[in-house]
C-alpha cells in the first residue's frame, strides 16, 4: 500500500512540475508580428505589429509592409494570454485582439468583425 501511495503521490507531483513549467515561460507578445486582416471593406490588410514591454507595460507600433511607421498602439490591454490593442488607422479608432495558438503563431479578430492570423517575424542573426 506504501508503495502505490508513492507511486500517487509522484504521478500527481510530476503534473503539478509541469504545470508550473509551463506558466513560468517567458513573455510570449514581445517582437514582431506580420498579421493578416482578412475580409476588411477595402480587402485583406497586412500589417507589421512591434511589440516591446516598458516599464512592464505592452505598448508598439504599427508599420506596412515595407517597415513605415503608421501608428503608434495608444493602450494595450492583457487579460491571461490575450491581448487586444488599440490603434488609430485611416481616421478610425480599432482594436485588434490577439490569442495564441503555438509559439510562433497568433490569432483573433480586429474589432470582433474580422478575422486576423499572424506569425512572429523571426530575427535573422
Amino acid at each position: 500500500m506504501k508503495k502505490l501511495n508513492f507511486v500517487f503521490t509522484l504521478i500527481i507531483g510530476l503534473f503539478i512540475s509541469l504545470n508550473i513549467h509551463a506558466q513560468t515561460k517567458s513573455d510570449y507578445y514581445p517582437g514582431k508580428w506580420n498579421v493578416l486582416v482578412m475580409g476588411t471593406p477595402n480587402g485583406d490588410s497586412k500589417m507589421t505589429f512591434v511589440l516591446e514591454r516598458k516599464d512592464g507595460k505592452l505598448g508598439g507600433v504599427v508599420q506596412d509592409s515595407t517597415g513605415k511607421e503608421l501608428t503608434k498602439i495608444t493602450s494595450v490591454e492583457e487579460k491571461y494570454k490575450t491581448i487586444t490593442a488599440a490603434f488609430t488607422i485611416q481616421s478610425y479608432d480599432v482594436t485588434l485582439t490577439l490569442d495564441p495558438v503555438d509559439d510562433d503563431h497568433v490569432k483573433g479578430s480586429l474589432m470582433g468583425m474580422f478575422d486576423a492570423k499572424g506569425a512572429r517575424v523571426k530575427e535573422t542573426k
